[in-house]
């Protein structure tokens, strides 16, 4: 499987549209989310957390995007594997991997920029606002 390489990070005006897209969508389905962009490197460049949400979420939002970054897959992706019988033991030994649905690559002109990681309702709510917000980024 050919893997897309990672390009120049994402700025601070870039990372704001997908986590906005991300938060739109949460707002549409009244979920409450905390939403994370990552540079390739995993180095936080924004973060947001709507009122309510849970505590437990300002972190996993950050470590879903990292993951999705250092890993080079959607955490939905590593998430599947596990369901399906994957390794459980490869997955869990990855050092930053959350197999749970939410964080998604960021890719623009074909290059990784980036990742947005989402948390704060079920693993399929997570997942679908960052869905969202991954799809604004071309």
């Amino acid at each position: 499987m050919a893997q897309n390489p990672y390009g120049a990070p994402i700025s601070l005006e870039e990372a704001k549209k997908p986590a906005a897209a991300a938060l739109a969508e949460a707002v549409k389905n009244n979920w409450t989310m905390a939403v994370a962009i990552v540079d390739p490197s995993g180095n936080l460049v924004y973060y947001e957390k709507m009122d309510n949400t849970q505590l437990g979420s300002a972190e996993l939002a950050i470590a879903k995007a990292r993951s999705a970054t250092l890993w080079k897959r959607s955490t939905k992706a590593m998430q599947d594997s596990l369901a399906d019988g994957g390794s459980a033991v490869k997955v869990f030994r990855l050092q930053g991997a959350v197999p749970v649905a939410g964080g998604f690559m960021l890719i623009a002109d074909g290059k990784i920029i980036g990742a947005i990681g989402v948390s704060g309702d079920s693993a399929a709510n997570d997942n679908q606002c960052g869905a969202a917000g991954a799809a604004v980024v071309k």
